[in-house]
């Protein structure tokens, strides 16, 4: 049994967060070393992304088991879960899969409702990428603007990518696995599901992933639930404004 890979800082009691697609835990470095001071912080790699184990199986299922056996290996209680976006995702089912094993739940700009598949330029520039020409970081960066234009998106996807022996560049992510089950991204929450502990729904004031029209599905999973909207952000919310962010974040934990 492979056991994901993660950073951990600090002391007391557990927050494990996942990142979203195509993340990996390092995302989360900065908000993680802040939240350290007073809990004992898990950046994970989820399955098929950055230093964790490549597969080609990929569903949030899996993802859930994944977690539960993390959890297990490293002989977790009272463990506080925020996921983001596809994290967010894993973090929702695996708490009305195993209730009993979290405290507080935060998710961050994603809701239970499906969402379509809609990353496809972005793992069409990804899959265009040929590290035996595009060998240096320039080079690829060259060639994902044809398709992606946006210069955060692309220094965002560029952070996976390493030297994987000299002279060799790869992704971290496994992309083969990515593009073959990118439809299972946006998958709803189970309709019959409910997490009866108190959860926190962050939203970005410029993001469309949760909009007004969801309080009520959100309600119907979730009871205990708020939804508070992060001022000035988009997707990325926990790097766009992470001074709201970190706030309402720790006192929503320390409540």
């Amino acid at each position: 049994m492979e056991i994901l890979y993660s950073n951990i800082s600090g002391i007391g009691n557990p927050l494990l967060i996942l990142h979203g697609y195509f993340g990996m835990g390092d995302n989360w470095k900065s908000i993680g070393n802040q939240i350290s001071k007073d809990f004992e912080v898990h950046l994970i790699d989820q399955r098929n992304h950055g230093r964790s184990f490549h597969s080609e199986a990929f569903s949030y299922e899996l993802m859930v088991e994944d977690l539960y056996n993390y959890i297990q290996h490293y002989q977790l209680k009272k463990v506080f879960l925020m996921g983001h976006s596809m994290g967010g995702k894993t973090a929702m089912l695996f708490a009305v899969t195993y209730p009993e094993l979290i405290e507080k739940l935060i998710i961050v700009d994603i809701s239970p409702r499906a969402y379509a598949p809609h990353h496809q330029e972005i793992l069409a520039a990804l899959n265009s990428v040929d590290f035996n020409i595009h060998n240096s970081r320039n080079l690829v960066d060259e060639q994902l603007e044809k398709l992606i234009p946006e210069f955060g998106v692309r220094q965002f996807l560029m952070k996976n990518i390493f030297w994987k022996e000299k002279e060799v560049l790869a992704f971290r992510f496994n992309l083969d696995s990515l593009t073959k089950n990118n439809q299972l991204i946006g998958k709803a929450l189970p309709i019959d599901t409910k997490f009866e502990k108190k959860t926190l729904f962050l939203k970005g004031e410029k993001s469309g992933y949760i909009t007004e029209d969801e309080a009520l599905i959100i309600n119907v999973h979730f009871p205990e639930s708020k939804i508070v909207t992060i001022k000035n952000a988009g997707h990325w919310l926990h790097a766009e404004n992470p001074t709201q962010f970190y706030k309402e974040v720790f006192e929503f934990l320390k409540m």
